[in-house]
């Protein structure tokens, strides 16, 4: 294991503090520069901001900026400002860069590189001002997530005092300098605290626990959730626990932990039977946290335990897997929790961060906290008590017949507002372009189980029965997942982006390879019918609801029809209407405008469209596909969106602007 010496520090803020290497912890650390003293002072206090302080633009996780410069009226003059590569970062070139930058004080903050470097640059002119790496050896060889990350943390007493906080792939909280890129030695060892200490759960060369979301801040106190390697196929049941942390932003301090998973006498620990909460894992928050500072509260949306596809060695509901979860931030203690799968074997965590709106609801004010799923569904709460704001039911589902799996009887399953995508699949979802397609569709699904109702189990690869696996809908990436939604609070809609993706859901048994009874694998693979798709499109989509009366304001597909659909020899002279893209959408929210991508894989265009109708304004043209969230910020009154990109030569951070 590594120790906090192995922390490099590469600085280069303009002229002022020059380059080094961060002292070890047994030297006395030099004072701290700050860019915003001296020659940067003058500039900086004559330019006027409007931020983006937070992953998701505010504690809401509303992903929404009252900034009106870009309108419908110059939309079509949007041009690229700057461009930003990721090349050089990390041992190997990204091709994917998922993190949404901060804008705080005239500076952008990002994140880079598989080791997960962090760098300020210049918001107007997109200028490189530092670069922190760290080092992390072992630690980073074994890391579950060895990407750049979704992002940083920033805190600030308002007095001069702040804190930009990074969760590394080897998975320790380290607190920078945001004028400077240096480690803050006051704060844990050198700046460093190390997360594999204390976590429950034998740390070996199986174990698997890092980190891909930014940590939250609420008011002094820091809270990391971590992420663990997928969990379709583990090589043991046992794992490292999913505990979310809270610690001092000041000192590194411990604060409180919040167990996942119960230890006896504990709430929740006789939801776990036959003891299966001594050694399962996982049950993490791998997904970004929100919060609300006046009530002092910090919504978690906790994921499944370990395995994915297999819960016959957990059995029990198994609190507080897949549950919104809502704790005191000072102290971590449940307020309130609403578990929304008992016994999860779908992998359907929870995948955003809960997106905490004021809404009317037959005429009464509700604080309220809404939580969209992979499966489609937007499960709505009083924020501050957990009732739900319409009725949610639990529904009988149909149980496994798989040996020694246990699943609940019921599910719950919210009245309103209606799910954003398709559940369940059944014959009437089957492509119907042709008669003869329709037809050659029946035929390939012979050899699956169709899962018509929503919670349709898993079943075996070689079934008795001589089927090959579930066919399932939505997939364990399908519905939403962490490009989450956008929330105008000026109108109350809510603007989701939809993956709808069929999947095979099968399990087999490798003793060789695992102690777990059945994993998932060996089902016969998903077909294709003369090259397209089993489904209906549109395989993608963008709904907006409006969440003062739970409805659907309108959908739309996620983009155009694929040039490989549209001229397959199979659909020959006919008209198709607009399919969607078969990528998960992002979606960013203005006082003007609806912005939308086509997400990972899709096409290099940014979309413009009108808030109340879906309406597309205008389509700008990207250097590559979007791989991260979009973000938008003003400096001195001119209004920038940024987003990552797939560039020529790897990951770029892409800036747009009006021209000036």
């Amino acid at each position: 294991m590594n120790t906090h010496k192995n922390y490099l520090l590469i600085v280069a803020v303009l002229v002022v503090t020059g380059c080094g290497l961060e002292p070890g912890p047994e030297t006395q650390a030099p004072p701290l520069t700050t860019a915003r003293d001296g020659l940067l002072e003058e500039s900086a206090s004559e330019s006027t901001y409007a931020e983006w302080p937070t992953y998701s633009g505010n504690l809401a996780a509303q992903r929404y900026s009252e900034l009106e410069q870009i309108n419908r009226d110059n939309i079509g003059d949007l041009r690229i400002a700057w461009r930003w590569y990721t090349t050089n970062f990390g041992p190997y070139q990204e091709r994917r860069n998922q993190n949404t930058p901060l804008m705080i004080n005239g500076v952008l903050y990002a994140t880079a590189g598989a080791t997960r470097n962090v760098v300020a640059l210049d918001p107007v002119t997109g200028e490189t001002l530092w670069m922190w790496r760290p080092n992390e050896g072992g630690r980073f060889d074994s890391a579950p997530r060895k990407t750049s990350g979704r992002g940083i943390a920033y805190w600030s007493d308002g007095n001069g005092d702040e804190r930009a906080f990074v969760v590394t792939p080897g998975f320790h909280l380290v607190a920078l300098d945001p004028a400077s890129g240096r480690q803050l030695p006051w704060f844990g060892e050198n700046g460093v605290v190390d997360l594999m200490q204390g976590v429950r759960g034998t740390v070996n060369e199986d174990s698997s626990v890092g980190s891909s979301s930014p940590a939250m801040v609420i008011g002094d106190v820091v809270i990391v959730g971590p992420a663990h390697a997928v969990a379709m196929r583990p090589p043991s049941k046992e794992n490292i626990k999913g505990d979310v942390r809270g610690y001092d932003v000041r000192t590194g301090e411990l604060l409180w932990t919040f167990h996942t998973i119960p230890e006896p006498g504990e709430p929740g620990y006789e939801t776990w039977l036959e003891g299966s909460a001594e050694y399962t894992g996982n049950a993490g928050v791998w997904a970004p946290m929100s919060a609300d500072p006046e009530l002092g509260t910090v919504y978690l949306p906790v994921e499944a335990p370990l395995s994915d596809r297999y819960g016959g060695e957990r059995p029990g509901d198994n609190l507080y897997g897949n549950a919104l979860v809502c704790l005191d931030a000072r102290t971590g203690e449940i307020v309130w929790y609403y578990q929304l799968i008992h016994h999860d074997i779908w992998d359907w965590d929870n995948p955003t961060a809960p997106i905490l709106m004021d809404i009317t609801v037959d005429g009464r004010l509700i604080k309220a906290v809404a939580q969209i799923t992979k499966q489609a569904f937007v499960y709505t709460f009083d924020r501050v008590t957990g009732e739900p704001v319409w009725p949610i039911e639990e529904r009988p589902v149909p149980s496994s017949d798989v040996p020694g799996e246990r699943t609940s009887p019921t599910q719950p399953f919210p009245t309103k507002p209606p799910p954003f995508d398709r559940q369940g699949f059944s014959e009437n979802d089957l492509i119907d372009f042709t008669p003869e397609l329709r037809a050659q569709a029946l035929d390939a699904i012979k050899i699956f189980r169709t899962g018509s109702s929503l919670y349709s189990p898993p079943s075996l690869a070689e079934d008795p029965d001589g089927t090959r696996g579930t066919l399932h809908l939505p997939s364990a990436t399908g519905g939403a997942n962490w490009e989450a939604a956008s929330f105008d609070p000026e109108t109350g809609i809510l603007y989701v982006g939809s993956f709808t993706r069929l999947t095979v859901v099968s399990l087999t048994q490798e003793p060789d390879f695992s102690d777990i009874r059945y994993i998932a694998g060996g089902g016969a693979p998903l077909p294709l019918i003369e090259g397209l798709p089993l489904v209906k499109p549109p395989w993608g989509r963008i709904v907006a609801i409006d969440m003062n009366a739970g409805e659907h304001l309108w959908t739309i597909p996620n983009g155009p029809t694929p040039q490989r659909i549209a001229e397959n020899p199979a659909l020959a002279g006919l008209d198709i209407p607009a399919t969607g893209r078969m990528t998960r959408p992002v979606v960013l929210v203005t006082k003007t405008l609806l912005f939308t991508a086509e997400g990972w894989g899709g096409s290099p265009v940014l979309r413009a469209h009108d808030k109340l109708s879906g309406e597309v304004i205008a389509e700008i043209p990207l250097p590559g596909a979007v791989g991260g969230l979009p973000m938008t910020y003003a400096v001195d009154g001119r209004q920038f969106i940024v987003l990552s990109t797939a560039g020529e030569e790897g990951a770029e951070l892409v800036a747009l602007s009006l021209p000036q």
